[in-house]
Protein backbone atom coordinates (compact mmCIF):
# COMPACT_ATOMS: atom_id res chain seq x y z
CA UNK A 1 0.00 0.00 0.00
CA UNK A 2 1.30 2.80 -0.85
CA UNK A 3 0.33 5.94 1.78
CA UNK A 4 0.46 9.49 -0.03
CA UNK A 5 0.20 12.90 2.45
CA UNK A 6 -1.92 15.63 1.71
CA UNK A 7 -1.65 19.16 2.30
CA UNK A 8 -4.21 18.54 5.13
CA UNK A 9 -2.10 17.14 8.11
CA UNK A 10 -3.24 13.95 9.03
CA UNK A 11 -5.52 13.27 6.09
CA UNK A 12 -4.16 10.82 3.77
CA UNK A 13 -4.70 8.89 0.30
CA UNK A 14 -3.96 5.65 0.05
CA UNK A 15 -3.27 3.59 -3.27
CA UNK A 16 -3.36 -0.33 -2.56
CA UNK A 17 -1.86 -3.39 -4.07
CA UNK A 18 -3.78 -4.58 -6.55
CA UNK A 19 -3.02 -8.06 -8.35
CA UNK A 20 -4.86 -8.53 -11.42
CA UNK A 21 -4.74 -10.67 -14.74
CA UNK A 22 -7.11 -11.87 -17.24
CA UNK A 23 -9.61 -12.61 -14.77
CA UNK A 24 -9.99 -9.94 -13.20
CA UNK A 25 -8.50 -8.43 -10.16
CA UNK A 26 -7.29 -9.06 -5.92
CA UNK A 27 -6.57 -6.41 -3.60
CA UNK A 28 -6.57 -5.95 0.29
CA UNK A 29 -9.05 -3.00 1.22
CA UNK A 30 -8.22 -3.68 4.48
CA UNK A 31 -5.75 -5.31 6.68
CA UNK A 32 -5.94 -4.42 10.15
CA UNK A 33 -2.12 -5.85 11.15
CA UNK A 34 -0.96 -3.96 7.67
CA UNK A 35 -2.38 -0.94 8.74
CA UNK A 36 -1.33 -0.74 12.15
CA UNK A 37 2.31 -1.43 10.26
CA UNK A 38 1.93 1.84 8.96
CA UNK A 39 0.74 3.73 12.00
CA UNK A 40 -3.29 3.66 10.85
CA UNK A 41 -4.04 1.68 13.89
CA UNK A 42 -7.96 3.20 14.45
CA UNK A 43 -9.92 0.48 15.95
CA UNK A 44 -12.70 0.33 12.86
CA UNK A 45 -15.84 -0.74 14.10
CA UNK A 46 -18.56 -0.43 11.43
CA UNK A 47 -18.78 -0.30 7.67
CA UNK A 48 -21.02 1.75 5.57
CA UNK A 49 -22.23 1.54 2.07
CA UNK A 50 -24.06 4.25 0.10
CA UNK A 51 -25.57 4.03 -3.44
CA UNK A 52 -26.14 7.84 -5.59
CA UNK A 53 -28.39 6.99 -8.48
CA UNK A 54 -27.42 10.19 -10.26
CA UNK A 55 -24.69 12.06 -11.21
CA UNK A 56 -24.25 15.47 -8.70
CA UNK A 57 -25.77 14.07 -5.89
CA UNK A 58 -23.76 15.51 -2.98
CA UNK A 59 -23.84 14.48 -0.08
CA UNK A 60 -21.80 16.42 3.16
CA UNK A 61 -20.13 18.30 4.66
CA UNK A 62 -21.09 16.03 7.81
CA UNK A 63 -18.87 15.18 11.29
CA UNK A 64 -20.00 14.28 14.83
CA UNK A 65 -19.20 16.44 17.80
CA UNK A 66 -16.17 14.80 20.26
CA UNK A 67 -16.17 12.59 22.07
CA UNK A 68 -18.72 10.75 19.17
CA UNK A 69 -15.88 12.03 16.54
CA UNK A 70 -15.32 9.55 13.62
CA UNK A 71 -12.14 8.34 12.09
CA UNK A 72 -13.40 7.17 8.10
CA UNK A 73 -11.73 4.85 5.72
CA UNK A 74 -13.94 6.26 2.05
CA UNK A 75 -13.50 3.97 -1.06
CA UNK A 76 -15.56 3.54 -4.67
CA UNK A 77 -16.77 0.43 -5.54
CA UNK A 78 -18.39 1.79 -8.30
CA UNK A 79 -18.49 5.15 -10.02
CA UNK A 80 -16.47 8.09 -9.80
CA UNK A 81 -16.82 10.69 -6.76
CA UNK A 82 -15.37 14.30 -5.87
CA UNK A 83 -14.71 13.54 -2.16
CA UNK A 84 -13.66 16.87 -0.26
CA UNK A 85 -12.30 17.23 3.25
CA UNK A 86 -12.60 20.07 5.37
CA UNK A 87 -9.79 20.71 8.70
CA UNK A 88 -12.49 21.36 11.57
CA UNK A 89 -9.64 21.11 14.21
CA UNK A 90 -9.54 24.48 16.31
CA UNK A 91 -5.95 25.83 16.07
CA UNK A 92 -4.67 23.35 13.15
CA UNK A 93 -2.48 25.33 11.33
CA UNK A 94 -4.83 24.30 8.27
CA UNK A 95 -8.06 24.94 10.36
CA UNK A 96 -11.05 25.97 7.65
CA UNK A 97 -9.14 24.74 4.90
CA UNK A 98 -10.08 21.82 2.13
CA UNK A 99 -8.97 19.61 -0.51
CA UNK A 100 -10.73 17.25 -3.16
CA UNK A 101 -9.68 13.89 -4.30
CA UNK A 102 -11.57 11.85 -7.40
CA UNK A 103 -12.38 8.55 -5.76
CA UNK A 104 -13.22 6.10 -8.27
CA UNK A 105 -13.86 1.88 -8.46
CA UNK A 106 -11.05 2.18 -12.10
CA UNK A 107 -8.03 3.91 -8.70
CA UNK A 108 -9.37 2.08 -5.94
CA UNK A 109 -7.61 5.16 -3.80
CA UNK A 110 -9.21 5.27 -0.17
CA UNK A 111 -9.29 8.18 1.51
CA UNK A 112 -8.08 8.00 4.95
CA UNK A 113 -10.41 11.23 7.25
CA UNK A 114 -9.40 11.75 10.69
CA UNK A 115 -11.65 12.47 13.78
CA UNK A 116 -11.75 16.78 13.87
CA UNK A 117 -12.32 17.21 9.62
CA UNK A 118 -15.67 17.52 7.96
CA UNK A 119 -15.91 15.21 4.90
CA UNK A 120 -18.67 14.76 2.14
CA UNK A 121 -18.17 14.12 -1.58
CA UNK A 122 -20.54 14.26 -5.00
CA UNK A 123 -20.92 12.13 -7.60
CA UNK A 124 -19.06 12.22 -11.31
CA UNK A 125 -21.54 9.44 -12.52
CA UNK A 126 -24.62 7.57 -12.51
CA UNK A 127 -24.84 4.54 -9.89
CA UNK A 128 -21.64 5.26 -7.14
CA UNK A 129 -21.14 3.16 -4.60
CA UNK A 130 -19.25 4.65 -1.73
CA UNK A 131 -18.22 2.39 1.25
CA UNK A 132 -16.40 3.42 4.38
CA UNK A 133 -15.44 2.28 7.81
CA UNK A 134 -15.62 3.99 10.83
CA UNK A 135 -14.12 4.07 14.29
CA UNK A 136 -17.25 5.23 16.37
CA UNK A 137 -20.74 4.47 16.30
CA UNK A 138 -23.45 6.97 14.90
CA UNK A 139 -24.89 9.26 16.93
CA UNK A 140 -27.91 11.45 16.41
CA UNK A 141 -27.29 13.67 18.85
CA UNK A 142 -23.13 14.61 17.94
CA UNK A 143 -24.12 14.94 14.30
CA UNK A 144 -23.44 18.17 12.84
CA UNK A 145 -22.32 19.53 9.25
CA UNK A 146 -21.20 22.24 7.33
CA UNK A 147 -23.03 23.93 4.41
CA UNK A 148 -21.11 22.21 0.85
CA UNK A 149 -21.68 25.91 -0.36
CA UNK A 150 -20.10 27.73 2.20
CA UNK A 151 -18.56 31.07 0.78
CA UNK A 152 -15.89 31.41 2.54
CA UNK A 153 -14.19 28.25 1.80
CA UNK A 154 -14.85 28.30 -2.16
CA UNK A 155 -15.33 24.52 -2.55
CA UNK A 156 -14.73 23.94 -6.26
CA UNK A 157 -17.35 21.55 -6.43
CA UNK A 158 -18.02 19.76 -10.24
CA UNK A 159 -21.38 21.18 -10.06
CA UNK A 160 -23.45 24.05 -9.10
CA UNK A 161 -26.61 22.91 -8.71
CA UNK A 162 -26.68 19.56 -6.47
CA UNK A 163 -28.85 16.55 -5.81
CA UNK A 164 -29.12 17.27 -1.76
CA UNK A 165 -31.14 15.49 0.97
CA UNK A 166 -33.17 17.97 2.90
CA UNK A 167 -30.57 17.80 5.75
CA UNK A 168 -27.58 18.75 3.41
CA UNK A 169 -28.89 21.73 2.28
CA UNK A 170 -29.66 23.48 5.79
CA UNK A 171 -25.96 22.79 7.52
CA UNK A 172 -24.69 26.23 8.48
CA UNK A 173 -21.54 28.21 7.23
CA UNK A 174 -18.23 27.03 8.68
CA UNK A 175 -18.41 30.18 10.77
CA UNK A 176 -21.82 29.36 12.41
CA UNK A 177 -21.13 25.51 12.59
CA UNK A 178 -20.69 23.86 16.19
CA UNK A 179 -17.60 22.78 16.31
CA UNK A 180 -16.02 21.20 19.81
CA UNK A 181 -12.46 19.92 17.89
CA UNK A 182 -8.79 21.16 19.09
CA UNK A 183 -5.66 20.23 17.03
CA UNK A 184 -2.89 18.74 19.34
CA UNK A 185 -0.29 18.68 16.79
Amino acid sequence: MKIRETKLLGVKLLEPIVFGDHRGFFMESYNASTFAQQGLDYGFIQDNHSLSIESNVLRGMHYQLSPKGQTKLVRVTAGEIYDVVIDIRRGSPTFGQWEGFILSESNKFQLLVPNGFAHGFCTLTPNCEVQYKVDALYSPEHDRGIAWNDPALAIDWPTSNPILSDKDGKHPVLAEAEINFVYEG
